[in-house]
């Protein structure tokens, strides 16, 4: 392996097992959370609105949408890439991680069924003032911790420190502390609330902190997708493997530096939010600023990819794209308007579709058949270019102050115009989001022998 070859090696049957079920996991989420998405889109879609007019269902249905799509499809991909880079090591702690996640997803899944919902619009976790759900949410957290623990004594070999291999290993460790902070945060939230804050303050307190420092963790992932990705589609980057530790490591200084936050501020406190949220603005972009750099002009110096890479090249492309898109929208937001949403759509679709093209790249890898054909090359297109116009239409009709988490209909021109954009590209991109899916299923029910899930 030459040294700026960023790639991880072929797994044994242990890790592919264990990697195949969190896959599953966050496949399945991403199924489930795409029902809601479309309830979702056409319950804020200028004319369809009227069809779908129950405020309290569409809160409902968001909620459930953004938990499973986002919190529970991330970290299940967490679980993804450290489990697919070890083997035997804690390997009951693996499977019981997957078990519990897997059963707060469903307990998650089902709550809206089980009484009134009572739905709160809080930041990061929006949740449903339902025991249901909230013991589902806390069986998932549990299950997420144990994979964590595991992950922090097993996501990070003793390999050649010069290599690409060892970078890729090591930045998975970074997610790791990362991930580990963020839960540390979520504990000192909880004890540091006053007794009097309730509903949506309480949730917005209570998830600040770990919301913020877990955005970092995913960053971190997505970025070993982008070095893997620009990889193995031909593209030689000019970036040596020792300069890409010292990015990762700068990357988890401001996550180092949390912690002063909670000792300097009041849990409770507006400059404890404040703080927080600036931390985030200065560092998020640390580490994927010159890594999305130079990915982009190697891919610049070399247009076509490798024979048969083709997909994990459109993935790599639209993921740097959203992103980038994303984060500078946010310094566009201005008071809360559907300008926050596109910031943070553009920044968490840049992430999905990086891993949707790690998926594709490890179907193989782990027993499957390789995705291919015109339409696997088109879908990272289709599902990006819907995201574009989405965030677009979001971030137009922001600037004519349309409010976030609401339906109500805006009669001027230039917000229908907008929000109508947003919704078309909406409906864009839950046809990418299927079509994904659909190749996904199609590869995993023709190799499922092959991967040890047919018996």
């Amino acid at each position: 392996m030459i040294a700026n070859q960023f790639t991880l090696p072929a797994v044994d049957s242990n890790a592919r097992k264990l990697t195949t079920g969190w896959l599953l996991l966050g496949l399945a989420a991403l199924v489930i959370g795409g029902l809601y998405t479309i309830l979702v889109v056409l319950s804020r879609t200028p004319f369809f609105q009227e069809i779908i007019p129950w405020v309290d269902f569409f809160r409902t249905a968001l909620v459930v949408h953004v938990n499973l799509t986002v919190l529970v499809w991330f970290l299940a991909f967490a679980g993804v890439f450290w489990s697919y880079t070890n083997s035997a090591r804690c390997l009951v702690c693996g499977w019981t991680a997957l078990a519990l996640a897997s059963l707060g997803t469903l307990i998650i899944v089902i709550s809206p069924f089980t009484g009134e919902s009572h739905p709160l619009m809080n930041n990061y976790v929006p949740v449903l003032q339902n025991a249901v759900f909230l013991t589902g949410l806390g069986v998932f957290g549990i299950g997420f911790l144990v994979l964590v623990a595991r992950s922090c004594v097993t996501a990070f070999g003793n390999d050649n420190q010069s290599s690409g291999e060892a970078s890729l290993r090591f930045g998975l460790f970074v997610a790791v502390v990362m991930s580990l902070f963020a839960l540390a945060a979520l504990l000192l939230s909880y004890l540091g609330i006053d007794p009097g804050f309730e509903g949506v303050a309480y949730y917005d307190r209570l998830f600040w902190g770990g919301g913020h420092i877990i955005q970092f963790s995913h960053t971190q992932l997505m970025l070993v997708a982008w070095l893997w990705l620009a990889t193995v589609s031909g593209a030689n980057l000019r970036i040596s493997p020792r300069v890409i530790l010292f990015l990762f490591i700068l990357g988890l200084l401001p996550v180092l530096a949390s912690p002063f936050i909670y000792l300097a501020f009041a849990v409770s406190s507006g400059n404890h939010l404040f703080w927080l949220l600036q931390f985030m603005k200065s560092g998020g972009a640390i580490a994927a600023l010159p890594i999305g750099l130079a990915a982009t002009l190697t891919i610049v110096e070399k247009w076509r990819p490798g024979p048969g890479f083709e997909v994990e090249r459109n993935a790599l492309l639209f993921s740097i794209l959203l992103f980038g898109v994303g984060g500078g929208i946010g310094f566009m937001i201005s008071g809360s308007t559907v300008t926050v949403p596109a910031h943070y759509h553009g920044s968490i679709v840049g992430v999905t579709i990086a891993f949707m093209g790690i998926s594709y790249h490890l179907l193989p890898q782990l027993g499957f058949r390789k995705v291919s054909g015109r339409i696997a090359r088109w879908q990272p297109g289709i599902y990006g270019g819907g995201q574009l116009m989405h965030i677009t239409g979001l971030a137009w009709s922001g600037g004519y102050n349309v409010a976030r988490k609401s339906t109500d209909a805006e009669r001027g021109i230039e917000q229908v115009a907008g929000m109508g954009l947003m919704g078309f590209g909406g409906l864009v991109s839950i046809i990418g989001g299927i079509t994904f899916l659909v190749l996904v299923y199609r590869s995993m029910r023709a190799g499922a022998s092959n991967a040890g899930l047919a018996g």
